[in-house]
C-alpha cells in the first residue's frame, strides 16, 4: 500500500479545520443530557451557551473556541506501508497543520511559541504538532488528530502513589485543586502504570475515546476498570463544581482510564482534563486518497435560545461603582458599551511601563472600563472579530491589584476562579469580576460590534483591543463585597472512602 504525501497533508489539514468547528456527536448528546438534567440555573445557562455556540460554529464553520489549541496527533503506521513522499512523517503532519491554521476561509489562532524558556516567539502557523507514533501490523495509516486548549492542558496532574494508595482518594482530592480553568463540563483522562511519561501518554490517549459512560452504567457485568470509572464519574459530579465552576450536577461527562504494567514499587498516575471545546477526530488512510471525515448530524442539537429574561442589561458607558454594589454573585448580565482587552503579555508590559514611570500607553482609556481577558481569533470576511471567548483569569491574578490601583478600571471579565489575594483586592477597590462562558467564543463574538487594536499591535493575539459590545452575556463571579461564586471549590472535603 502506497501512502502519498499530498493525501496525508490534505487529510491533516481537513481534520484540523473539521474539529475547529464540529463537536463530535457523543459530546453533543452528553451535553444535551447534562442540560436536561441540570437544576442550577447559572450552570444551565452556561451549558445552554456552549450548545448554542456549538451549533453556530457548525453552521458558520468558525472555531468553537478562540484557543484553537496545540495539535496532538496519534499515528499508527502499518509496517507494510510504502511511501511516496519527499518529506518525513513529522514534516508531512506539520505541513498539514501549517495549511490548516492559515486557511483563509477559517483562520485559526496561532498559539504555539518556540524557545519556551526565553523569547517565546510565536511560530505563526501553530507548528510544530506533538506527534506520537506507533508501528503496527498491516498496511494502513490510522490517525487521531486533536486540538488541545491551553486552559485544560494547564490543569494536567501527575503523581506517583504508593502501590497500596487509593486512586479514588487522590483523584477526588486533586479535582478541586484544578479549579474551573479547564472549562467543565468535559472529560477526565486517567493513565495508571508504566512510567511517568507512559502514564501521561495514556491519560491523553484516553481522551480520544468516545463518551460512553451511560452505556457502561447500563451493563450488568462491568469490568473492574469500568466499575472504577462509574464510581469516579458519580463522585466527581457529586462534588458540585459544575459547569464553568458555577455549581450544579455535571462537572464531567465521562471518566476514561487506561492502564499498563508497572514496577512493583510504583503506581504512576496521570490525570488530564478535556474542556467543553473537546476537539478530536479519527481517520484512516489506505492509499486510495484523502481521508473521508464523518458527516455531521445537526438534528442532534436541541432548539435552544439564550433565556435572557433573568439577565440584567448594563450600560457600561454610564456604569458607576455604586450601581455595581447592587450586583450579587450569580447575577446574569448583558453588557453593552466599551471594554478593553488584555492578556498575560499585555499585563506584563503594562506593569513594566508603570514601574518605569512611563505611565499607560497612549490611546488606551482604561478609566471606568472593564478589562476582558481574551486573545481573539482573527476576523474573516465581514466579521468584526473572530471567536473571542475568555482565557483563564487566575493567570492575571498577580497583576490585578496593580491594575485596580493604577488604571481606573472597574473590574475584569474572564473565566474560572480567582485567588484569595485577588478577591481581597477586588473587595478593597469595590471592583467586580465577571465570567463569560469558556467554550462559547463564537457566540460571544457576535455581541462585539466594533473592534480596534489600540496598543501593542506587534504582540498579535496579546494586543490590547478596544471593543464595542452589545448584550454580551456574563455572570457575576466576585461582587464588590468580595463574595465569590467559586467558593465551593475551596469548601470541598478532601477525605473520601471507596
Amino acid at each position: 500500500m502506497i501512502i502519498k504525501q499530498g493525501h496525508l497533508v490534505q487529510s491533516i489539514h481537513s481534520a484540523l479545520q473539521y474539529i475547529s468547528y464540529y463537536h463530535s456527536p457523543d459530546f453533543i448528546s452528553a451535553m444535551v443530557l447534562a442540560y436536561e438534567r441540570e437544576t442550577n440555573q447559572s450552570a444551565k445557562n452556561a451549558i445552554s451557551q456552549i450548545l448554542i455556540n456549538s451549533k453556530m460554529c457548525a453552521l458558520g464553520k468558525r472555531p468553537i473556541c478562540q484557543d484553537t489549541g496545540i495539535v496532538n496527533v496519534f499515528v499508527e503506521v502499518g509496517m507494510d506501508i510504502q511511501w511516496e513522499s519527499e518529506l518525513t512523517l513529522e514534516e508531512m503532519i506539520n505541513e498539514g497543520v501549517r495549511r490548516a491554521y492559515n486557511e483563509p476561509d477559517n483562520l485559526l489562532r496561532a498559539s504555539i511559541v518556540s524557545d519556551p524558556l526565553f523569547s517565546r516567539k510565536n511560530t505563526q502557523d501553530n507548528t510544530p504538532a506533538v506527534i506520537h507514533t506507533k508501528l503496527v501490523k498491516g498496511n494502513k495509516l490510522d490517525i487521531t488528530v486533536a486540538a488541545k486548549g491551553g486552559g485544560s492542558e494547564n490543569k494536567s496532574k501527575f503523581t506517583v502513589l504508593n502501590p497500596d494508595d487509593n486512586l479514588t482518594d487522590w483523584v477526588l482530592k486533586t479535582i478541586p485543586t484544578m479549579g474551573a480553568g479547564w472549562c467543565p463540563p468535559g472529560m477526565i483522562g486517567i493513565g495508571v502504570g508504566g512510567t511517568a511519561e507512559k502514564a501521561m501518554l495514556m491519560a491523553k490517549s484516553a481522551l480520544m475515546d468516545p463518551i460512553d459512560i451511560n452505556q457502561i452504567k447500563d451493563k450488568s457485568d462491568p469490568t473492574e476498570i469500568e466499575s472504577l470509572r462509574i464510581n469516579l464519574f458519580n463522585k466527581i459530579n457529586a462534588l458540585g463544581i459544575g459547569a464553568q465552576g458555577l455549581g450544579g450536577l455535571t462537572t464531567v461527562l465521562d471518566v476514561k482510564i487506561q492502564d499498563y504494567p508497572t514496577h512493583a514499587a510504583s503506581l504512576p498516575v496521570a490525570m488530564i482534563p478535556n474542556c467543553a471545546a473537546t476537539r478530536h477526530v479519527h481517520f484512516t488512510l489506505d492509499g486510495s486518497g484523502v481521508a473521508e471525515l464523518p458527516e455531521v448530524d445537526l438534528s442532534l442539537y436541541p432548539d435552544l435560545e439564550m433565556d435572557v429574561s433573568k439577565y440584567t442589561k448594563v450600560d457600561l458607558n454610564n456604569l458607576t461603582q455604586s450601581q455595581m454594589e447592587h450586583w450579587n454573585i450569580g447575577d446574569t448580565l448583558l453588557l453593552s458599551g466599551t471594554i478593553i482587552t488584555g492578556r498575560d503579555a499585555a499585563h506584563k508590559r503594562l506593569k513594566s511601563m508603570i514601574d518605569d514611570g512611563e505611565g499607560l500607553p497612549k490611546g488606551v482609556n482604561f478609566d471606568n472600563k472593564f478589562i476582558y481577558y481574551v486573545g481573539p481569533v482573527d476576523a474573516v470576511g465581514n466579521e468584526v472579530i473572530g471567536p473571542a471567548g475568555p482565557t483563564t483569569a487566575s493567570r492575571m491574578d498577580k497583576f490585578t491589584d496593580m491594575m485596580l490601583e493604577n488604571t481606573g478600571i472597574l473590574g475584569m471579565i474572564g473565566k474560572a476562579e480567582r485567588g484569595d489575594s485577588t478577591i481581597k483586592s477586588i473587595k478593597k477597590h469595590k471592583a467586580s469580576y465577571l465570567i463569560a462562558v469558556g467554550g462559547a467564543a463564537y457566540l460571544i463574538s457576535k455581541s462585539i460590534k466594533k473592534a480596534k487594536v489600540v496598543a501593542f499591535e506587534e504582540m498579535g493575539m496579546e494586543a490590547i483591543y478596544e471593543l464595542e459590545v452589545k448584550d454580551m452575556p456574563v455572570t457575576v463571579a466576585v461582587d464588590t463585597d468580595g463574595e465569590n461564586i467559586h467558593q465551593v471549590l475551596d469548601n470541598i472535603p478532601i477525605t473520601f472512602q471507596n
